[in-house]
């Protein structure tokens, strides 16, 4: 039996949301490819990053008009990674 696949659509570019480190802050991140997954979030790619599922509310699939500004976050908002990244 093939592997299910793991997103609902193909890949399309998009921004990632950061809340930044030491010496930078918060801020959106272009350069992604993502689509929604079978298992919750946006499973994201970057040809140096390694692949990985996010919360849909760090995801934008339009260019921000304000990289500094970021999205509307849920009160219990999780920044971790989701853990599986596909169904297996």
């Amino acid at each position: 039996m093939p592997a299910q696949q793991s997103t609902t659509q193909a890949n399309a570019r998009c921004w990632v949301w950061f809340k930044g480190g030491l010496n930078e802050g918060a801020h959106w991140r272009a350069g992604w490819y993502g689509a929604p997954s079978v298992l919750g979030g946006i499973r994201i790619e970057k040809a140096d990053y390694v692949p990985c599922r996010v919360a849909d509310w760090r995801v934008t699939f339009h260019e921000p008009a304000d990289m500094k500004i970021g999205p509307e976050m849920p009160a219990d908002a999780k920044w971790h990674r989701l853990v599986p990244t596909d169904p297996r």
